[in-house]
């Protein structure tokens, strides 16, 4: 009782949080949950306001607790909050309440099977992206900027969403896919476990079998670095399938011991067994507890209630990773690594068929797209293929990465330029080298309109390279 009350309390000041305006986002957020109690955990200092006109918040678990909550964005969206509002039945806000399977709604893209133990995704009503989430001010992801003023937030394993986590959005783009407008957006952990080893010089760590990859453009969140990660430390990760067995993180959280969560590509899927492989996990999962589609090289969160024995998880759901239909006139937008790298019209980002023959590329020419090389790539669906018309570049095997998160709104909570909050997000720009464009340093203030890009998030504050005055 006492832990759904929690989670009931989180929600409720989750949705206060999101609903205020266009405001820096004040100092009410302090506070943090009592890891001693399992609760979730996180840095409260940044909780970045979103927007959201509806919210539902779930522990994650297969017929776990859930807990909804509307809020209204507020007329002044003052640093200190004034102005937000929550009801506890927001329109759409459909928490997944026990049943084993979160809302759903949409097309064939996203099914699930309600009611047995596998979680339904939100869908594909429309056009959609999934990447990381690299920006606040409303929502971005893989440099697409959504206005969210009237989109759901579905939120699973944290409870509140963060630069960095996975996400898929719903909703249309306009022509370039530059803006767009969400209707629907949903976030889960993609790993949670203990680490069994950290390689500093790869910057990888071992997690239930799978290697989580990590780099200069990986959030950290309550960690200063990998070089803080130890093994036996939990840790809850959000990240992209890389092929069979990797996960390249976008953003890591230390956690209180908790149920296991592992996201990989399928492999030897032997359903007569009801046994699959994911990296170096062998999972055994019940007929109700896997979606119809699942299938060799699709990639898929896996959640169990206990930790694995002697190299088996046992399974207690199988759900399809952020499913996208592939119906012909769809839109899409993804963020990942390339595998199944044949032709430039031939390969796979998220799992998804692509053609990039007459894409325009930047960051780098066409030929230099390949396995493990990472994308955001946008088009349209024909035939069963994404068909690009626009990609970026954004990392190559042992090449540098270029990150690059944002925050675009009004500062608040302003103590130094060293601390004060965009649309509640931490930020420092007390760096030698930061960029002031259109201002000094002396310029910022409370209330003050800015726009802050940088390249690291460290402890969840962004790191300011360029501070622009609008």
């Amino acid at each position: 009782m006492k832990k759904l009350l929690l989670r009931g309390l989180l929600a409720m000041s989750t949705a206060l949080v999101l609903s205020c305006g266009g405001g820096g986002g004040g100092g009410g957020s302090d506070a943090t949950a009592d890891a001693s109690s399992g609760a979730l955990t996180f840095t409260a200092a940044s909780a970045p306001e979103w927007g959201f006109a509806a919210q539902s918040v779930s522990d994650g678990g297969p017929g776990g607790p859930g807990t909804s909550a509307g809020a209204s964005s507020g007329s002044s969206g003052s640093s200190d909050g004034n102005g937000a509002t929550a009801s506890a039945s927001g329109a759409g806000g459909v928490g997944s309440g026990g049943t084993g399977a979160s809302a759903s709604a949409g097309d064939t893209g996203g099914v699930g099977s309600g009611g047995t133990g596998a979680s339904a995704s939100a869908g594909d009503s429309g056009d959609s992206g999934v990447g990381g989430v690299g920006g606040v001010a409303s929502i971005i992801v893989n440099g697409v900027r959504y206005n969210t003023d009237s989109a759901v937030l579905r939120l699973r394993d944290a409870p509140v969403l963060q630069l960095g986590m996975t996400a898929k959005v719903n909703g249309p783009t306009n022509a370039d896919f530059t803006a767009g407008e969400a209707t629907e957006v949903e976030s889960a952990a993609d790993a949670r476990g203990t680490v069994v080893s950290v390689d500093l010089t790869t910057g990888n760590l071992v997690v239930l079998g799978a290697t989580i990859n990590t780099d200069s453009t990986t959030v950290w969140g309550n960690i200063p670095g990998l070089s803080a990660v130890t093994p036996g430390m939990t840790v809850q990760v959000w990240g992209l399938p890389a092929g069979p067995g990797v996960l390249r993180a976008t953003r890591v959280e230390q956690q209180p011991a908790g149920s296991p969560i592992i996201t990989g590509t399928v492999q030897n899927l032997d359903r007569g067994n009801r046994r699959l492989v994911l990296g170096g996990l062998t999972v055994e999962f019940q007929p109700n507890a896997a979606p119809a589609a699942l299938a060799a090289g699709v990639n898929v969160r896996v959640r169990a209630n206990a930790q694995p024995t002697a190299g088996v998880l046992r399974a207690a759901s199988v759900e399809l990773w952020y499913p996208v239909s592939l119906r012909d006139g769809t839109r899409r937008q993804l963020g990942g690594v390339v595998t199944d790298f044949s032709t430039p019209r031939s390969f796979r980002v998220l799992g998804t068929p692509v053609d990039a023959a007459s894409a325009q590329v930047s960051g780098g020419p066409l030929a230099a797209i390949a396995n493990g090389v990472e994308l955001d790539v946008a088009g349209t669906v024909a035939g069963g293929v994404l068909v690009a018309t626009k990609i970026k570049i954004k990392k190559t095997p042992g090449g540098a990465s270029a990150a690059s998160f944002t925050a675009m709104g009004t500062i608040g909570s302003f103590k130094s330029a060293a601390e004060f909050k965009v649309k509640g997000q931490q930020v420092d720009a007390s760096g030698a080298g930061v960029q002031f464009v259109n201002g000094t340093v002396a310029n910022l203030g409370n209330g003050t309109k800015v726009s802050i890009s940088g390249e690291r998030i460290v402890n969840d504050v962004l790191i300011a390279t360029r501070v622009s005055f609008d």
